[in-house]
């Protein structure tokens, strides 16, 4: 089976490979944008579409093989009915970390699944999963410094939880590689219950 991460994250990235999947890395210009207002159906949206997308290039091409799996996945924070993307500049990412500190917000992460299997036939599958991340108090001081660091300008929420960020982190409730952007526990039931694959033993 050939499987293709349609992510250039690295976190992502690294995260199939502790698992051992072997993939390669392919990626699609896809419009993230979106009037969707609810977290889940925005990250199941857009991975469905980075996945299809990927999948539509690859057609294009007359590319895409039979027994070819196609995983994508897309990650927001959610705090306070609030929508948290990548901050713009430096002062969006500060309004984003004093809004985190000192709460409870949620992190959620889209996994889509495009499997084209060894007849040609072609079958989805999408979930998402939401992970409960408590942030503990930042002084001012605390907040320039993480920004000088330059960590929370490509995350989602402007912060990652394996870096810097981590320090003022004081616990979470679900899965932790979720909040680092790919849900490994829904990305290996979806892929058994709907699909019929065991990303564990390719």
């Amino acid at each position: 089976m050939k499987v293709i991460l349609a992510s250039k994250s690295p976190r992502r990235k690294e995260i199939l490979e502790t698992l051992g999947v072997p993939f390669t890395i392919l990626t699609a210009d896809t419009d993230e944008s979106s009037n969707q207002n609810d977290p889940a159906l925005l990250v199941e949206q857009l991975s469905l579409q980075k996945a299809q997308d990927v999948q539509n290039m690859l057609d294009a091409q007359d590319k895409l093989l039979p027994d070819t799996l196609i995983i994508a996945s897309d990650t927001v924070v959610a705090l306070n009915g609030e929508i948290l993307g990548k901050p713009h500049d430096r002062e969006d990412a500060r309004r984003m970390i004093r809004g985190l500190q000192s709460s409870t917000h949620h992190v959620l992460s889209g996994i889509a699944l495009c499997y084209i299997d060894a007849d040609g036939n072609r079958k989805g599958a999408v979930s998402h999963a939401s992970t409960a991340v408590h942030f503990g108090p930042m002084s001012e001081a605390d907040i320039e410094l993480y920004l000088d660091s330059g960590e929370p300008y490509d995350k989602a929420g402007a912060y990652a939880i394996q870096g810097l960020a981590g320090r003022w982190i004081t616990g979470i409730e679900g899965d932790y590689f979720n909040v680092v952007g790919l849900p490994v526990n829904v990305m290996c039931d979806l892929a058994q219950r709907a699909l019929g694959i065991d990303l564990l033993r390719l």
